[in-house]
């Protein structure tokens, strides 16, 4: 699950930390990278429970009518195709997700009010009421309809943003990704893999956590000769005087760029000139995109970079 744009995201905030932070202990410092990204991937579970625990606020609600003095006939009996969606039904019995819970601890219920509010959200949205009314009654279209709740409801979901904030400093940072990676599950789940669907991994393979291990301790123990090279390559800008931040970014360009050969050099380089976007100023990605183009000619013209 964990992908290489959410490593380099994590990488520049660890290593801008780090020079932050006057301790300075490397061996700390990508401890704190791990856990940053196994952090990541519980949010990717924590993301998954949410669809459970609407589904069964749903069913307490209607618990709750049932047992009214005066119940309405509605209340007496309600339609039960959102509570009863087959697709949450093998979400909820997952071995994986259930070990997760088991393990983290995890769980919804000390967030009720912000529950109760997308519930309602979702039941006033044109989804819920053409899934409602609709009779159709299939695995897919139980799918479906969660893949549309996620993407237009629980996707940019400010209320949601605050809550995560709470509970996590690292989480609305990864959220915009982690997002992707949930509806990629929801569209992956198959009604004959039951409770032994497989979620997305941690890591797709050992060759993503080495990377996230060696771009790190790269990009700090070469800190001086990726510096002179930005030094040169800035000759009509202070240096002192470039935004910190913006060093950074390209300090661990250059670390990937010289120390990746699979990877081209301009896959490395529109991915930093995108985190600059996120991290740093308005005109930090022209600067950095063109600075690291200067870079990168001159290295090839001295034979120092080589790409398979």
């Amino acid at each position: 699950m964990i992908n290489r744009v959410l490593i380099r995201l994590k990488i520049v905030q660890i290593v801008y930390a780090y020079y932050q932070n006057g301790n300075k202990n490397l061996d700390t410092a990508e401890k704190e990278l791990f856990f940053s990204l196994s952090k990541a991937y519980d949010l990717y579970n924590y993301l998954l429970l949410l669809m459970i625990e609407l589904t069964n606020f749903a069913q307490k609600r209607m618990d709750v009518g049932k047992n009214k003095l005066v119940p309405t006939k509605e209340e007496l009996t309600p339609c039960m195709k959102f509570v009863e969606n087959k697709f949450i039904a093998q979400l909820e019995v997952n071995k994986q997700l259930t070990e997760f819970v088991s393990n983290q601890k995890k769980t919804w219920a000390n967030d009720p009010d912000f529950i109760k509010e997308l519930f309602e959200q979702i039941c006033n949205s044109e989804i819920y009421k053409v899934y409602m009314d609709s009779p159709e009654s299939s695995y897919a279209e139980d799918r479906e309809l969660w893949r549309k709740i996620y993407k237009t409801l629980i996707m940019n979901n400010e209320s949601l943003d605050q809550v995560l904030e709470d509970q996590s400093l690292y989480w609305n940072d990864d959220k915009e990704i982690v997002d992707t990676f949930v509806m990629k599950t929801i569209k992956k789940f198959d009604e004959k893999q039951g409770a032994n669907q497989k979620l997305l991994p941690e890591f797709k393979d050992e060759e993503d956590q080495e990377f996230a291990r060696r771009l790190f301790r790269r990009s700090i123990l070469n800190e001086d000769y990726y510096r002179h090279l930005i030094s040169d390559n800035t000759k009509n800008w202070d240096f002192d005087r470039v935004a910190i931040m913006d060093v950074i970014i390209m300090q661990i360009a250059l670390a990937e760029i010289l120390s990746f050969p699979n990877i081209p050099v301009n896959v490395s380089l529109n991915e930093y000139v995108e985190i600059a976007k996120l991290y740093s100023t308005s005109k930090s990605g022209g600067f950095i995109n063109g600075t690291l183009d200067g870079i990168v000619n001159q290295l090839k013209k001295d034979g120092k970079l080589i790409k398979n």
